[in-house]
């Protein structure tokens, strides 16, 4: 079993900045790709950056040049900075990630509980 903890969000008025992290943690062999999407209310959930073990990245168009995608791979964690935030970014952000498990050896796909951001003045 694997569990993928997200930490960081909370109340940020515009303009101003917030780092989210992701630490995953049990039965883990290896982690190929993790990812930030993010789902505001009366919408679907959307990508917002993905991040694979070599470190190639890709960014949702509305969040590139604001937001910055980081993984350390000893701690199986992924960051996500963002800056220059707007209301428009307010929403419940998951962390997802594709892991290699033990026991048995499978690849699956799992996602975090999420964590609220609100931008607001």
């Amino acid at each position: 079993q694997v569990q993928l903890v997200e930490s960081g969000g909370g109340l940020v008025q515009p303009g101003g900045s917030l780092r989210l992290s992701c630490a995953a943690s049990g039965s883990i062999v290896s982690i190929s790709a993790m990812g930030w999407y993010r789902q505001a209310p009366g919408k679907e959930r959307e990508l917002v950056a993905r991040i694979v073990s070599g470190g190639s990245t890709n960014y949702a168009d509305s969040m590139k040049g604001r937001f910055t995608i980081s993984r350390d791979n000893a701690k199986n964690t992924v960051y996500l900075q963002m800056n220059s935030l707007k209301p428009e970014d307010t929403a419940v952000y998951y962390c997802n990630a594709d892991v290699l498990t033990a026991l048995p050896l499978s690849i699956k796909n799992y996602w975090g509980q999420g964590t609220q951001v609100t931008v607001s003045s």
